[in-house]
């Protein structure tokens, strides 16, 4: 539970904590996001719906077939956070969604800490919140989200990453995590002398 989550998460001083959520579309589309709480840096999952949507019978008990079940959602979070190196992936806060019932698999895959959210509680995820709000420029209510490309969704993050931010000093996200990435490599790179 969130209640659990260490203080340094809260304050935003540490990069590596991410927030997490699903924005869903007409016909049971989504697309998963992932924020981090002191860059705002912002990842968009692929989500595309499985073979055999809305074909025939659904077979009862069966995998959920839209898109954004458990195992999708894991998958989608697996492959973006391996990209990423290991200080930049220390905690995930989702709320409870069904999508997170991999969550113990999660951990061991990606090495995410995952913490939830209380229930009817989204102002936790505060960052991502706000973010899904700004995404809905891009993808409005009311539409198909499974008819936009894993290029559509880069090219929409890059414009989130790549616009000033108020909260950040009127920096982009993009440099945000950039100049912790080369602190990083300072702190790490020996010195003769």
């Amino acid at each position: 539970m969130i209640s659990e989550r260490p203080p340094a998460v809260e304050d935003r001083a540490i990069p590596g904590h991410w927030e997490g959520d699903l924005i869903l579309g007409l016909h049971s589309s989504a697309i998963g996001t992932l924020v981090e709480r002191s860059s705002r840096f912002t990842m968009l999952l692929h989500l595309p719906r499985q073979e055999g949507y809305q074909r025939g019978q659904r077979v009862k008990n069966g995998p959920p077939l839209a898109g954004h079940g458990a195992e999708a959602v894991r998958t989608a979070i697996v492959q973006s956070m391996s990209e990423l190196p290991a200080t930049l992936r220390q905690s995930l806060t989702w709320d409870q969604g069904a999508e997170m019932a991999q969550h113990a698999r999660l951990r061991i895959e990606s090495g995410l800490e995952v913490y939830f959210c209380d229930p009817q509680s989204p102002w936790q995820r505060g960052s991502n919140e706000n973010t899904n709000g700004l995404l809905r420029q891009y993808f409005p209510k009311g539409t198909d989200l499974s008819r936009h490309s894993t290029g559509e969704l880069a090219a929409v993050a890059y414009a989130m990453n790549t616009r000033p931010r108020k909260t950040l000093g009127w920096k982009t996200p993009i440099e945000m995590l950039n100049q912790f990435l080369a602190q990083q490599y300072d702190a790490g790179v020996a010195t003769t002398g």
